[in-house]
């Protein structure tokens, strides 16, 4: 029996549901901190970005119409996928950190566990953000939050899963549909998560998943007039303010986040708009 040649994987993009390699045809080379291979990556291009933009303003309507606690349910959904193949998630982590086998169970244990945490915000954001306000007459008047509607994320470049799973789903839980720029260096615990979506009863264009350079893409997604609101936690402090910048000539939402946002509801908080609605009080 002749020997068999190993069956090698190109992790590709997300966009709208599918998984395109890339419109360009490229891909670039991941390696671990020592420089070992360890992956082909499809390398997105601008005009993946603007794709992958159409589709998640095609898809925000559908995922806010859907319930809080359905929301909820999905977003819980995509946990217990994770949590199904924690040992593979724990291998890329481990390579793409160059992290022991249980420091790398550990952060894919935070990553889970975090996920199970927005899941539990969905139906709870409307209590802790809305309000009833007093006015002087027969009316009721509510404030409501709404979501900014399509979110662009640049992802940490270090941490390959724990930062991804903070910046993309405090948006999606309050109602946001995400476009994210991927680790460029780290990128493939981030994929493996994207593609469990697709099984997870998300919507198509829910989560929008873009591999590549950032350098390339992140300008784009910033200057992009159909973005509503980007967090720029993936970035360094000169090309963050570029990109703020870029992002002011279309009004953008820019968040800035720091690592204590990680536990905190600032991220919940930064793409979420306050709806003010009055009614009558009836007889």
């Amino acid at each position: 029996m002749s020997e068999r040649l190993d069956v090698r994987k190109t992790y590709k993009l997300l966009i709208n549901g599918a998984f395109p390699r890339s419109e360009s045809g490229r891909s670039y080379e991941v390696t671990s901190l020592k420089g070992a291979f360890l992956a082909n990556v499809a390398q997105g291009s601008r005009k993946d970005v603007r794709d992958a933009v159409v589709a998640a303003r095609g898809a925000q309507l559908k995922w806010w119409s859907q319930s809080a606690y359905n929301r909820g349910q999905v977003i819980y959904r995509l946990a217990e996928m994770a949590e199904s193949r924690r040992e593979e998630l724990a291998e890329h982590v481990a390579l793409a950190e160059g992290r022991s086998a249980k420091g790398a169970q550990t952060r894919v244990s935070r990553a889970i566990d975090r996920i199970v945490w927005y899941a539990g915000w969905t139906d709870k954001i409307a209590q802790v953000l809305g309000s009833s306000n007093p006015v002087a007459g027969p009316f009721f008047n509510f404030s409501i939050p709404v979501p900014s509607g399509v979110v662009g994320v640049l992802a940490e470049q270090d941490s390959s899963l724990e930062a991804f799973v903070n910046a993309v789903f405090a948006p999606l839980a309050v109602g946001n549909t995400v476009v994210v720029i991927a680790s460029e260096r780290r990128p493939t615990p981030s994929i493996l998560l994207g593609e469990m979506t697709a099984t997870a009863d998300f919507p198509p264009g829910a989560l929008n998943i873009i591999t590549g350079y950032t350098g390339e893409l992140a300008p784009t997604l910033a200057a992009h007039e159909d973005v509503d609101g980007l967090d720029l936690g993936g970035a360094d402090d000169e090309f963050a303010d570029q990109l703020a910048t870029s992002a002011a000539g279309s009004i953008k939402r820019v968040l800035r986040a720091k690592k204590s946002d990680a536990t905190s509801l600032r991220r919940l908080r930064a793409f979420v708009e306050t709806s003010t609605v009055w009614h009558t009080i009836g007889q």
